[in-house]
């Protein structure tokens, strides 16, 4: 042993709000967290660019055909996910979207001023994006349990920040040396990377995770979840919890499509060059990315514990909502930008970890089926629908008023849900190990 290497694993798993034995774990979610955001923010200022030269005003159209998309996957997710052992089920997920990055790739060295090219990567970077960050989910609330949820979640998100401030880095270092295609091929390496940390998650979780108590897990992952292709959908019918989140989901996805849209707009009238669009989206993301990784070091896990879930869900929806009535008041790009980088970074510094947290008491079919479902397949047609409202609000022709007075009063509701979930979980949480009857939270 080396010397010195206990008390340094110590002080490590206080820093970051873990015990000793769950040191490595965490380590290992926050790595894999890391590959994947870095792959993806490579290539987002890329889609933004695609989304802006397929025209703001055809923007609903492709969330309607992310939409589409979602709905024919999920079934097929589904019914994967009822074949394949647990433990191999991610490999599958991300064994795939590897073949499609490299099919894009090539695609890019081929055609890369294609504008179908561009609506279709646009479609497939949501689709894509959705998938991968809502299976690692799924395998953390597997691997982890809720009072380790509580206190790991935030460091593990920490994770997605930092790869979303090395993504955008990475691009605009490597973009003139090696492409699109190649800063592509680069986000498929990654996506392998992460999947070798997974089998670390998956071999922890099968050695009993660190004292979970009942290890090994009541579960075994050498079977695949149970359930059809649409048991996503009726699991989350016959749930009152589960639909109360899908509710949370639907309207946080109204109050990001509203300023999506509107931050598209005037991006577009203010900087019509397409490398003046892409550094404005880098400059964002760097920005997002740099105050939610502070948050989630030092502020989540410890809010969390001590609080309980109910203010990560509560207080960003509170905040879109005054900021949605100051950009009513005063509706200039500078305004927009401060009201995007203040909804993005609570929403990956305290919205995502709270709501990945909702998850962690229930089964497996609850945690992969029916979480699947809300993250892709909800959250893509709350855009969906809410991209066409946003264009009718626009059509009446009253200005940005309007369509930030409805953003607001959906602001309000998503934060009065938010406050009845978090309440409702912290109050039905257990003893580590027991499940709760999701269908009376």
């Amino acid at each position: 042993m080396i010397p010195g290497g206990s008390t340094r694993s110590t002080h490590l798993a206080g820093l970051i709000n873990a015990r000793p034995g769950e040191v490595a774990a965490a380590l290992s979610g926050f790595g894999l967290f890391f590959c994947l955001f870095a792959g993806y923010f490579m290539l987002r200022p890329i889609r933004e660019s695609m989304g802006i030269a397929a025209g703001v005003e055809n923007l609903q159209w492709l969330f309607t055909g992310t939409f589409v998309v979602m709905l024919l996957a999920v079934p097929l997710f589904a019914w994967l996910s009822s074949r394949v052992a647990r433990a191999h089920f991610v490999d599958w997920v991300y064994g795939f979207f590897c073949l499609n990055l490299l099919l894009f790739s090539a695609l890019f060295v081929a055609q890369g001023d294609n504008p179908w090219l561009a609506r279709v990567f646009y479609i497939w970077i949501s689709v894509y994006n959705l998938f991968v960050v809502s299976v690692a989910w799924s395998l953390m609330a597997d691997v982890f349990d809720s009072r380790q949820a509580k206190r790991l979640f935030a460091f593990i998100a920490a994770g997605a920040s930092v790869g979303g401030l090395t993504g955008p880095a990475l691009s605009a270092l490597l973009v003139e040396l090696v492409s699109e295609a190649g800063l592509i091929l680069l986000a498929a390496a990654l996506l392998g990377a992460a999947l070798l940390l997974k089998r670390h998650l998956m071999s922890w979780r099968a050695l009993g995770g660190a004292g979970r108590p009942g290890a090994p897990p009541s579960e075994p992952t050498h079977k695949p979840v149970p359930g059809n292709p649409f048991s996503g959908l009726t699991r989350v019918l016959g749930s009152r919890y589960l639909m109360g989140i899908t509710a949370f989901v639907i309207l946080l996805a109204t109050v990001s499509t509203f300023l999506y849209f509107e931050q598209a707009r005037l991006v577009a009238e203010l900087f019509p060059d397409r490398a003046q669009q892409i550094r404005v989206f880098g400059t964002i993301d760097f920005v997002v990315q740099a105050g939610a990784l502070l948050s989630q070091l030092f502020l989540t896990g410890r809010v969390a514990q001590h609080l309980g879930i109910r203010p990560l869900l509560a207080v960003v929806p509170i905040l879109m909502c005054v900021g949605f009535i100051g950009l009513a008041l005063v509706p200039t790009f500078a305004v927009l930008a401060g009201l995007m980088i203040v909804r993005r970074i609570g929403e990956y510094a305290f919205v995502r970890p709270g709501r990945e947290m909702l998850f962690a008491p229930l089964d497996a079919e609850s945690k992969y089926k029916a979480k699947n479902f809300i993250d892709t397949v909800v959250y893509r047609g709350g855009d969906a629908l809410s991209g066409w409202a946003k264009a009718l609000l626009d059509m009446l022709g009253h200005g940005a008023w309007l369509p930030a007075l409805v953003g607001a009063a959906c602001a309000a509701l998503w934060g009065v849900l938010g406050w009845h979930l978090g309440g409702r979980a912290d109050g039905q949480q257990r003893p580590a190990g027991s499940e709760p009857d999701d269908r009376h939270c």
